[in-house]
């Protein structure tokens, strides 16, 4: 009978791999994409590290605190490397700093950047079959997004909804971000490539696709096209019809045209909902950042939107701290979130990020101050939340059921992207993979409960 150890080493010879996705959703669809390309190359996905004879991590470098979970994980499982495995770092973090964090993570066996994941199989074949007594760095500078993605397919499947990457890099100059760094400018995939996808996952049971980007709205510019984003969804619509949602993330401010306001207006499938990051609402701040300072063009938009796209349901980031930002600044800040009321707000203390545009202005404003801004602004958009939640008590709203648990069903709304934004708790039947209406019984801050619509009308 063959010993533990024997059966250990048993495991570590098949071709298994265990992949750890750091950071965002756009991320997690690199992430998923070179496991496609993995399995295809005759390797099955492992659940624990321990059974895996190639472990990889997909980092993250946009911030200070995303650099240093990406380097615990690392680190950790360095640690606990076998002799037979090999270890790959990957993602946004290598790509900037691929030498520094292979000296800071002694064990670490191959360096991928995020510009050339679809090599992940090449890095791999190329580690197991000679020695490397130093790490192999692949960081080649060619991005060939939508041109040389081996057939992978490019979204991110969890349950009944899916992330679908439509471009990667960013051409914008915001001068606090790394990621034109990291990622190059931007570089759209070809519509039809997308609209194949679309049906493809439709096949397989997806009912809402999740449009993202590092910024959605410029979707198309490097193809030559003008209103990208509002053509692509125009394109899905008619040539995927059976896709339930199609819903927008990461849009730029002053970019949110009259044609895309008119195609969400328009068709049944586009959500009523729209991730536009602001950042900042006080002018002066917005130019230190690089960012669209064209206060009055938020206001008018979100007017004439309001006005086209009924209960439409709005997400925004900000980010308190910025070099320079003072108390009237953002004073003004807090007066524009009172004022505008969104359903979702996002804020994040200022980091710095040294080799940004923002390097010169330091970060001269104390880390307490920071907390306080950050907690205050939390506050406020938690009470304007739970009163923006509860005028939908006695509405029905159509839910994406993902789950239950202890017999409640747990969904989603149209106002409610998946992990940043709230749930829906459904007491009584409901079916996972389903959009059902939801008749709402009350809220709370974040979420929303509620009975199936049927349920009432039976009784």
């Amino acid at each position: 009978m063959p010993s533990c150890a024997t059966f250990k080493e048993n495991l570590l010879t098949k071709n298994t791999f265990h992949l750890v996705s750091l950071g965002c959703a756009k991320n997690t669809v690199d992430s998923d994409s070179m496991a496609q390309l993995l399995v295809r190359d005759g390797y099955h996905a492992v659940e624990n590290p321990s059974h895996a004879n190639v472990l990889i991590v997909n980092t993250c470098g946009f911030i200070g605190p995303a650099k240093q979970e990406s380097l615990d994980v690392l680190r950790e499982l360095a640690d606990g490397k076998k002799k037979n495995q090999i270890l790959i770092a990957a993602g946004c973090l290598t790509q900037r700093y691929g030498s520094e964090v292979a000296q800071k993570v002694p064990g670490i066996d191959g360096v991928l950047g995020t510009r050339r994941w679809m090599d992940i199989v090449q890095v791999v074949r190329e580690l197991r079959k000679t020695p490397h007594p130093e790490p192999i760095y692949h960081l080649p500078e060619a991005k060939t997004v939508g041109t040389d993605e081996q057939d992978a397919l490019r979204a991110s499947v969890a349950g009944s909804s899916a992330y679908v990457k439509v471009a990667d890099g960013c051409r914008r100059p915001c001068a606090f971000c790394a990621i034109p760094l990291i990622k190059g400018t931007a570089v759209s995939r070809p519509v039809e490539v997308i609209l194949d996808e679309a049906r493809r996952l439709r096949d397989a049971g997806v009912r809402e696709l999740i449009l993202i980007a590092q910024d959605t709205t410029d979707y198309g510019h490097d193809l030559g096209m003008k209103d990208g984003l509002a053509i692509l969804l125009e394109e899905l619509t008619t040539k995927a019809p059976d896709m339930d949602w199609l819903r927008i993330m990461y849009a730029y401010p002053g970019y949110v045209t009259d044609r895309l306001i008119d195609v969400m207006a328009s068709s049944k499938q586009v959500l009523p909902y729209l991730d536009m990051p602001l950042q900042h609402a006080h002018p002066k701040t917005l130019y230190r950042m690089r960012r669209p300072s064209n206060i009055d063009w938020v206001h008018r938009t979100l007017g004439k939107m309001r006005s086209k796209i009924p209960n439409l349901a709005i997400r925004t980031t900000f980010i308190v701290g910025y070099p320079g930002e003072t108390d009237e600044e953002y004073q003004a800040l807090v007066d524009f979130v009172k004022e505008i009321r969104f359903d979702r707000v996002g804020t994040f203390q200022f980091s710095f990020e040294p080799g940004t545009t923002s390097e010169p202005l330091g970060d001269p404003i104390p880390a307490e101050v920071k907390q306080a801004r950050y907690e205050q602004l939390m506050e406020l958009q938690q009470g304007i939340s739970m009163q923006v939640n509860q005028s939908y008590v006695g509405k029905t709203l159509d839910v994406l059921v993902e789950g239950r648990d202890k017999g409640i069903a747990i969904g989603r709304s149209y106002r409610d992207a998946p992990e940043i934004d709230g749930l829906v708790f459904i007491e009584g039947e409901a079916k996972i993979g389903e959009i059902v209406p939801v008749r709402i019984t009350g809220a709370m801050a974040y979420d929303l409960t509620g009975v199936p619509a049927q349920e009432l009308i039976r009784l």
